[in-house]
């Protein structure tokens, strides 16, 4: 069975230490760095399935190591941050964050977090069935089995989280998906109240597919119910 190697990217040494002493207890085999640039590194010469990313690194910053590592892989990245507030959250998920975790931070809970990021991410790594249809409409074609997106003729990248997302809207036009509906399907979690990771992501997806410049939206939402696809 292949083993999964883990990057930690923190400038504090003691508490990439902590992290790897509860991974290693997994089984997971860790790689540490102490700054952006080091983490680059690390992801060009090691095949990294999860990166944990500390944000206010030296050399290099969590968001630009997440934009570099995004150009060429789609690895989950969790974001291990002591900046805590929504916009913070926020921006880290907008910047191509699978996760947010604050520090303090319960040692056991990022271990959840990562063994859940890694059961979907391995989940879609699987070789899928031939013959999943793929969804053309409103000039997006989505390919399941190649997990690429078609806008107007032109590739668009998508995150994992992002590219779920879509598919599963667009699987059924026009039909009402709620925040909790979509959250559960696409994490594979229960929704907890005032969690916004959805609506952050349905706001980079619309960016990318071009509905902030668009008059007939893609994705539209319906208040106080949810989001839905008009192709």
């Amino acid at each position: 069975m292949k083993s999964i190697t883990i990057l930690i990217a923190d400038d504090d040494a003691e508490i990439a230490d902590l992290v790897e002493l509860h991974l290693d207890k997994e089984g997971y085999r860790c790689i540490k760095a102490l700054d952006g640039r080091e983490a680059i590194d690390a992801i060009l010469k090691y095949p990294v399935d999860l990166a944990i990313l500390d944000i206010m690194m030296p050399k290099l910053d969590g968001y630009e190591v997440t934009r570099q590592i995004r150009e060429k892989h789609h690895i989950p990245i969790i974001f291990l941050s002591a900046k805590s507030s929504d916009l913070d959250k926020i921006t880290g998920l907008v910047q191509g964050a699978d996760d947010y975790m604050t520090k303090p931070f319960n040692p056991m809970e990022l271990v959840a977090r990562v063994n859940a990021q890694l059961r979907r991410s391995l989940q879609f790594s699987q070789p899928v069935m031939s013959g999943k249809p793929v969804v053309e409409a409103g000039g997006v074609i989505i390919n399941p089995e190649e997990r690429t997106v078609i806008v107007n003729g032109q590739r668009v990248e998508l995150t994992p989280k992002e590219f779920d997302i879509l598919h599963l809207l667009a699987s059924h036009p026009k039909k009402v998906y709620s925040s909790d509906h979509i959250f559960q399907q696409v994490w594979g979690e229960n929704y907890y109240e005032g969690n916004n990771t959805v609506m952050v992501h349905i706001r980079t997806l619309r960016k990318k597919l071009g509905d902030d410049v668009n008059k007939n939206k893609l994705i539209k939402t319906v208040w106080g119910v949810g989001y839905s696809f008009h192709g």
